[in-house]
């Protein structure tokens, strides 16, 4: 078994491969590889997309990477290998992304990357820190998770989904902030797992262990 960490030069993925590895270790679920070798992500069993920095950015960076970009669509879309997008690596599997200009996304969950606008105008943004997820429906990431378990937020934008099945948690910020969006093959996490202490574990370890 042989997850991928997808690289593309847009952040520092030291500590994602540490809490993927870690989980893998415990799990048995298998190898972890941070690569941009396309021929690496090809034969991936799950694949994992992380992301920090702005969506225009990010998604110029992935598809610029055009080898990687191709293996990595014909893995998900293909071949159906398990999905996690991580923050900007979430949001790129939106129809459409917003920020400073209108960017198209992989299209995978229908819906925009919208700015996060609290009825609170006291609230800053960036939404940053520790925040309660709210599960909207129940997903085998989910086992061991319950309404009330925190993971932590860095981030100015997120994921308005069309189809309210596809958003499967939320927090509330002075209003609703997609956390966790999904489909299929798929899953997208707003926050980031590895530094949501027990509970970001948790979740990796459910995705190693997930056949969809």
């Amino acid at each position: 078994m042989l997850t991928a960490i997808i690289d593309y030069e847009s952040g520092n993925l030291h500590s994602a491969h540490k809490a993927f590895e870690r989980m893998a270790n415990e799990t048995g679920g298998g190898d972890v590889v941070v690569t941009g070798d396309a021929d690496v992500v090809a034969r991936a069993d799950r694949i994992v997309l992380p992301g920090d920095g702005a969506f225009p950015a990010c998604m110029a960076a992935l598809k610029g990477h055009s080898g990687l970009y191709a293996a990595m669509i014909e893995a998900v879309e293909g071949k159906g290998r398990p999905f996690m997008g991580i923050c900007v690596g979430m949001q790129l599997m939106a129809t459409l992304g917003r920020e400073y200009r209108d960017t198209e996304g992989l299209d995978w969950i229908s819906g925009e990357v919208i700015r996060i606008t609290p009825h609170d105008s006291s609230l800053k943004v960036p939404h940053m820190g520790w925040n309660d997820l709210i599960i909207d429906a129940p997903h085998p990431v989910f086992e061991g998770i319950t309404t009330g378990d925190h993971a932590y937020f860095v981030h100015s934008y997120h994921m308005d989904v069309t189809h309210d099945a596809e958003r499967l948690a939320h927090v509330d910020y002075s209003g609703d902030v997609t956390a966790v969006i999904g489909r299929d093959n798929m899953i997208g996490l707003q926050f980031h797992p590895e530094k949501s202490q027990s509970a970001g574990l948790r979740m990796i370890a459910n995705f190693l262990a997930w056949r969809p």
